[in-house]
């Protein structure tokens, strides 16, 4: 066994059932191995053990992010960035450059046009003339074919989407004068002459076009989204996130990625991953017996240990069958999404499905409120009420609606990072004084003892924003949301960590500081129960563990020279 390492001299905030503060934890190989006074700590550890002197700095428990989308982290890196840019000119410059490293007729495929992660642009970029044409990118190359991805839309939350290709790209592609749009959402943009101009708009904020028109432009391959997760990682270890599920589901390659991270001893954060499926032609046949084939690694706890687990499924009533189904047909590539947009269904295939996953005890999540009442039903044949279906993302929830999700035993993950402070105004200006306490109700939630997670939707990915949203109730433009249903900061760490352990069913050996459990945790900047308010949310950690070992970043060399 190795030697204990011991953090003494600090603020340890346990999230233990009595909230106790603590000065010192000793760690031995995997697990925490004693918690209290720095002398009692010291004395149990012995004189051989590492220490670390906080210099009473502050100590949580690792955050579990309960909606994470962790790839999409890392896969912009693979891709040149367009961020300098703040012209069109500048667009092409930077294109022009790519294109002097790159060996003639290798695509260059970029980052969409602005600063990630949400990628703003003026409220009519074509007509700001932002956006080149496939002639101004002949300018920047005319021996390498190029395309300009466009965002993922939840990024931004506003359409459209909008995507170039130069001349070398659309050849590839075989689009012309004669090429049809695959879907009334999607504009190719053509001159008075006809002829496209190398610029695609897509009214929808799920990418149609990277998966029709333009799938000649490569995709990222496994090799690039098993870097770009082991960058996202580490992304995510900067602000104390130790653990993720991912209630969106992911599909095959994002799972491949996940284990080869996995194999290679490289995972610094637990995964637990839930499968989107692609039901593909079964979804009108015979999906009932997939779904019992995929029981034996899908039922309960799933496969996996506790690094890396997959276990239950995504479902979603489909309310877009045309342009799912156009994304669905570039399977197995996910593209942005890393989820499959065949994983939808109409409610009539879906609900026997529901039922079936409830009878072989295959745990299912979503994110759309219409799935509360196929929930209801597959319950009513099979109780689900121990089984912590997971609904995700609900913006405004009434009591009614917090009552019937508590009888049916769900976890609900939270999106305040979209639905208070970025469009808090919004929802405050829809619901009304009357309304207000429906938004993101955390207090009722609580009250109504609903267990609940925080998620990050990568938008961005640090959880000390929601764990101040969840205090502080404040809009990006400061206004109130819905400030009854604000939250103790002692209570938002709890989500933030005990209540992700809840929701990946590890509870029993991780979410707080306590003999027994595994070494997640992090030493934070500040103390966020005593900070200023509005200093929570740029909260970050100096020193990160994980499985009992050191993370390293650079903030480190604040704790550990």
């Amino acid at each position: 066994m190795p030697a204990p390492l011991v953090l003494h001299r600090g603020k340890i905030i346990t999230c233990n059932d009595r909230d106790e503060i603590a000065s010192a934890v000793a760690i031995q190989d995997r697990h925490i191995v004693a918690v209290g006074k720095d002398e009692d700590v010291l004395a149990a550890a012995g004189p051989g053990a590492e220490r670390i002197d906080l210099a009473g700095k502050t100590v949580l428990p690792g955050f579990t992010d309960g909606h994470a989308h962790m790839d999409r982290e890392g896969l912009r890196r693979h891709l040149p960035s367009l961020s300098a840019a703040r012209s069109k000119e500048e667009v092409l410059e930077l294109i022009a450059e790519e294109a002097r490293k790159a060996p003639p007729g290798t695509w260059i495929v970029t980052q969409p046009i602005g600063q990630p992660p949400e990628y703003p642009e003026p409220e009519n970029a074509l007509a700001a003339g932002l956006y080149p044409t496939r002639t101004d990118l002949d300018r920047a190359s005319l021996h390498h074919p190029v395309y300009i991805r466009p965002i993922w839309g939840y990024w931004r939350n506003r359409t459209p989407l909008i995507s170039v290709a130069n001349s070398r790209a659309l050849e590839l592609a075989g689009i012309g004068p004669d090429t049809v749009s695959p879907s009334p959402d999607v504009e190719i943009e053509r001159d008075e002459r006809g002829v496209p101009t190398g610029r695609f708009v897509e009214h929808t904020l799920v990418p149609i076009v990277e998966h029709t028109l333009m799938r000649a432009a490569p995709g990222f391959t496994l090799e690039q989204r098993a870097a770009g997760l082991s960058h996202a990682m580490a992304e995510y270890n900067r602000y104390g996130t130790t653990a993720v599920f991912e209630g969106h589901g992911v599909a095959d390659e994002v799972i491949r990625a996940y284990e080869t991270v996995h194999a290679q001893g490289a995972a610094t954060v637990r995964a637990t991953l839930v499968l989107s499926p692609y039901w593909g032609p079964r979804g009108s046949g015979d999906a009932i017996e997939l779904l019992r084939e995929w029981s034996a690694w899908l039922a309960r706890r799933g496969r996996g240990d506790d690094l890396l687990r997959v276990q239950g499924i995504y479902a979603e009533i489909d309310k877009d069958p045309l342009n799912n189904q156009l994304r669905a047909s570039n399977h197995p590539c996910t593209g942005w999404a890393g989820f499959q947009a065949g994983a939808a269904l109409d409610a009539g295939l879906l609900a026997p499905l529901l039922v079936e996953a409830a009878r072989a005890r295959i745990r299912v999540a979503g994110i759309w409120p219409d799935l509360l009442p196929l929930f209801e039903a597959a319950h009513r044949q099979h109780a689900i009420d121990d089984q912590r279906w997971v609904l995700g993302h609900q913006p405004v929830l009434d009591a009614e609606t917090v009552a019937r999700i508590c009888d049916l035993g769900l976890v609900l993950t939270t999106h305040t990072n979209r639905h208070i402070y970025k469009d808090g105004d919004l929802w405050v200006q829809r619901r009304g004084p009357q309304g207000q306490d429906d938004i993101v109700p955390l207090r009722r939630l609580l009250d109504a003892n609903v267990p609940v997670a925080f998620g990050s939707d990568n938008l961005p990915v640090s959880l000390f924003g929601p764990i101040w949203h969840a205090v502080a109730r404040l809009s990006r433009n400061g206004t109130q949301v819905a400030p009854a249903q604000a939250l103790s900061r002692q209570e938002a760490l709890r989500i933030a960590t005990r209540g992700g352990a809840y929701l990946t069913f590890d509870e029993d050996v991780r979410g707080a500081i306590a003999p027994g459990k595994l070494a997640d945790l992090m030493v934070v900047n500040a103390d966020p129960l005593t900070c200023e308010e509005n200093d929570i949310a740029s909260l970050h950690s100096l020193l990160t563990i994980v499985d009992g070992r050191i993370i390293a970043h650079p903030s480190c060399k604040e704790i550990v020279p």
